[in-house]
């Protein structure tokens, strides 16, 4: 059968839309609150896919994310208060295009420029992960070891402010990651006799504890969002607006949202900044930006759009997840005991094609539920803070129950959660340790097993071609990085002198 039929099937034979349908009016509610990130929206109703079939587990999850990308624009234009990080960029006009009485226009050019952001996203992820997935079938164990080495050292070159600070969280991770039996001899490991422990502990209760829990825990000492004008109502921008004037934004946004969605560590909000920096800087209508540009809405808000999608390329292709939003979907595949790379489009070819067709039809369903569900999102951000939060709280450990019906689960969560909270405060990034869960048993495993083969001659990894280049890259990175340390404070101390 074609992929076509293959996701026709899944469509049909499924209940793959209606989950689309409500993944998406989730993330939208999800994305209004600000704080809420796409990422924590995921993680909320990640344990409940557990009984899912997995297509419409992973279609559930990734309408969720397109779904918040967009709801997070919503208190960004409304409040000056970004429901997502990558909603920051829109900001910048979109509120003063609210205080000009142009907010339901705004919110307009957010949805659609949004939705054609995505759907060119998803052309560009069906095109490559396919061609990379036939890359990766000439990976041997060094090869993996290698690329697992390089996503960490990716992430953790580009934490900021000290190269130190994003290995920490990467080595607490891999850590976590040997937690359980061996992987070769099938000794345990750092169980303390806890029968729970033995099979380690799950990426997705550290996941749900570092993003969710801490970022509550945070959102609980701010203060309270501010009120919005609940009579707002959203306007779509006209043929000539859309197609004339934010035509070269919108291009713009699509090359720059494919490029930082497949790098790892740059995501959303780091193309959104590009994105509305090379738009300004290429607009006939300079001096509009920064006092309400549409087209100062639609290059951020339309590249954003464009990550939800070809972030997706390294999870499906080789299992390195970019952000956080593709860590919680490469959890959702794991927990379905689905393996991305090669054998996922082999052994589970109607997962793969079933998200491109839940992506597209995740995207159709953004323009008719962003257009019906404002007025019930600006009714979500007026509710009292600490209602929310006790909900979000309440669903968030009453899932994580489901998993294994055990307090052990909850426990861990709440654990990852203070620990991702008193790494917040000390300036760590909490992705480099999800990262080390996540691709611990790979990393390990084929370290293992490499040395297996070459009777343990450590040789093996510079013997191999792909990775002897992967492992050089990964060297590139870390010294990269330190180079770009040494020349800062090289600078802050010649202006210091000056």
């Amino acid at each position: 059968m074609s992929g076509i039929g293959i996701a026709w099937n899944v469509l049909t034979t499924t209940p793959a839309i209606f989950s689309a349908a409500f993944g998406v009016a989730w993330g939208i509610l999800g994305g209004a609150l600000p704080g809420i990130s796409p990422s924590i929206s995921m993680a909320l109703i990640l344990p409940f896919t557990y009984g899912m079939d997995p297509a419409v587990a992973i279609i559930l999850l990734a309408a969720v994310y397109v779904g918040a990308e967009y709801g997070g624009s919503i208190p960004a234009i409304l409040i000056s208060t970004p429901g997502t990080n990558a909603a920051a960029a829109a900001v910048i006009d979109g509120y003063k295009m609210y205080q000009q009485g142009r907010g339901g226009e705004a919110l307009g050019i957010s949805l659609v420029t949004g939705w054609i952001g995505g759907m060119a996203g998803i052309i560009i992820l069906v095109f490559l992960t396919e061609w990379l997935t036939e890359v990766a079938l000439m990976f041997k164990p060094p090869a993996y070891f290698a690329i697992g080495l390089l996503g960490l050292s990716v992430i953790a070159s580009l934490s900021e402010g000290s190269l130190v600070k994003g290995f920490i969280p990467a080595v607490i991770g891999l850590m976590i990651a040997t937690i359980g039996a061996d992987p070769v001899s099938g000794v345990n490991r750092f169980t303390f006799d806890r029968i729970e422990l033995i099979s380690g502990i799950h990426p997705i209760i550290v996941m749900i504890g570092l993003f969710a829990v801490s970022e509550l825990l945070v959102q609980s000492g701010l203060p309270a969002w501010p009120k919005t004008d609940a009579k707002m109502r959203l306007v779509l921008p006209s043929f000539s607006m859309l197609f004339k004037r934010l035509r070269i934004p919108q291009a713009i946004a699509i090359v720059v949202g494919t490029f930082e969605g497949i790098l790892p560590g740059a995501g959303g909000t780091v193309a959104s900044f590009i994105s509305y920096n090379e738009a300004r800087r290429w607009s006939k209508h300079k001096e509009e930006f920064g006092h309400g540009s549409p087209e100062g809405v639609a290059a951020p808000e339309c590249a954003n759009n464009v990550v939800t999608a070809t972030t997706l390329i390294p999870v499906l292709s080789f299992g390195i997840p970019g952000s956080n939003s593709a860590a919680i979907l490469l959890g959702g595949l794991l927990l379905h005991g689905l393996k991305p790379g090669p054998q996922l489009f082999m052994g589970s070819p109607e997962v793969v094609y079933g998200l491109y067709a839940g992506l597209v039809c995740a995207n159709l369903f953004m323009l008719i539920i962003g257009y019906l569900t404002l007025g019930p999102s600006i009714w979500l951000v007026n509710r009292p803070k600490p209602y929310v939060m006790a909900f979000i709280y309440a669903l968030l450990f009453s899932g994580t129950y489901s998993l294994e019906h055990s307090l052990f689960e909850p426990a861990l969560v709440l654990a990852s959660g203070l620990i991702g909270y008193a790494m917040r405060h000390v300036g760590l990034n909490p992705l480099p340790m999800v990262l080390g869960v996540v691709l611990g048993f790979m990393v390990e495993t084929n370290f293992r097993r490499s040395l297996v083969l070459s009777s343990g001659d450590y040789g093996i990894f510079w013997g191999d071609a792909l990775s002897t280049c992967l492992l050089s890259v990964a060297l590139l990175f870390i010294f990269g990085s330190l180079l770009s340390i040494v020349w800062k404070r090289f600078k802050g101390r010649e202006t210091q002198t000056n």
